[in-house]
């Protein structure tokens, strides 16, 4: 809500860019220390959009529609949201949904012409922010081949044309911020390829394997994240997947990637870590520790203790922000709830009890209104569930 105001007086042109700039920076500054103070380990950064976190991969990369008449240099508000809404003399780039989700991304307008550069600076500065903060982070971001699975021709350009064909085009401008990161101080890196869930054929799996091949001379002497996330993986996508090179640590969706589980028991690449994401981060539901325990000892045992990560399904950007704000719910419901703040402390509750430091008192807990959720009345109508049969059976 705070971004919100601020973006929107800012385009009405009732406060500066830099009045929107100070809103921003406080609102990352809460986050990166609420996640600290929760006692996360692995906190995220560039995660933080003015608008969408796709279009601010097009603003690194520098892939500009000739239509904003760009000239070069770091990408400002005014080209920014120029694709992000359009202006008064020419049309936003186009939105579609983020695979399954509410959330809507830019679409990139990509073609043989693009030159592409490195036009923001945004991934780096925001890791040097928070680390001035205090808090060192994980830096994400959008990885190159899903980057350009998810974009589309430019209007002009022929439907048919390879848009993987690109690869070798922007990934010497990810060397380059993978280059200032490592000077920055990063240990970590991480690269959302959720596009590794889809139906895909063996030639774009194969862009997975070249393209980090030919970024692992760079990433040496990082940690490797690579996160899918909303689905399974086929065997043959986590066969890739796990066969990356350069790559340290697989982050995926154990929440509606089940089966995926299996593929990690049958066969998990030794002394990789794994980010294990048992708690949902499409829903607004406390997560049910003591299943999710269950399966994270089991993987554990294959992983081993000192590789198993606890985390969250995907990002939290796709549920609500903090039940604290929810001053009308009576305590029943509330017990029910967990919001992005409280998935946050249902992760560390979890890491904390695989090291044996269970909290007894929280699980004790979230066990009551776990149960409390399933036979209440409210949620448990017999007269809505007869009519729902008749429906069905209709």
């Amino acid at each position: 809500r705070e971004l919100k105001f601020a973006l929107e007086s800012f385009w009405d042109n009732k406060s500066s860019a830099e009045d929107l700039q100070k809103v921003a920076a406080d609102l990352r500054s809460s986050i990166w220390q609420q996640m600290a103070a929760a006692g996360i380990k692995y906190i995220p950064s560039n995660t933080f959009s003015y608008y969408d976190q796709v279009l601010d991969a097009t603003s690194m990369l520098g892939a500009v529609p000739p239509r904003y008449g760009w000239n070069g240099g770091e990408i400002g508000f005014d080209t920014y949201f120029s694709m992000a809404r359009g202006n008064a003399s020419v049309p936003a780039m186009e939105m579609t949904k983020w695979f399954d989700t509410n959330y809507h991304f830019i679409v990139p307008e990509l073609g043989p012409d693009v030159n592409f550069s490195y036009a923001s600076h945004k991934a780096v500065d925001e890791y040097k922010e928070a680390k001035a903060l205090g808090v060192d982070t994980i830096p994400v971001l959008i990885g190159p081949v899903s980057y350009l699975l998810l974009s589309k021709p430019a209007k002009g350009v022929e439907k048919t044309f390879s848009l993987l064909s690109l690869l070798p085009k922007i990934l010497p401008i990810y060397k380059e911020v993978i280059a200032e990161l490592k000077a920055a101080g990063a240990l970590w890196i991480q690269f959302d390829e959720p596009t590794l869930v889809l139906d895909l054929d063996s030639h774009q799996l194969q862009a997975f394997t070249a393209a980090y091949a030919e970024l692992e001379t760079t990433l040496s002497g990082l940690n490797v994240l690579i996160e899918t996330y909303f689905a399974d993986l086929t065997a043959e996508a986590y066969k890739t997947l796990t066969e990356l090179k350069g790559v340290t640590a697989y982050g995926l969706d154990l929440v509606r990637g089940t089966q995926t589980i299996d593929l990690i028991k049958s066969n998990f690449p030794k002394g990789k870590y794994l980010f294990a994401g048992v708690v949902d981060g499409r829903n607004i539901w406390a997560n049910d520790l003591a299943s999710s325990l269950s399966t994270l000892q089991a993987l554990e045992a294959v992983v081993g203790k000192d590789k198993l990560v606890v985390s969250t399904s995907c990002s939290l950007l796709h549920t609500a922000v903090d039940l604290v704000n929810e001053t009308k719910l009576d305590d029943e419901i509330k017990s029910w709830l967990a919001f992005a703040a409280q998935k946050v402390v249902e992760v560390n509750a979890l890491a904390k009890a695989l090291a044996g430091q269970k909290d007894e008192a929280f699980f004790t807990a979230n066990a009551s209104a776990q149960a409390s959720r399933k036979s209440s009345p409210r949620v448990t109508n017999e007269a809505v569930q007869k009519a729902v049969s008749v429906m069905i059976n209709k």
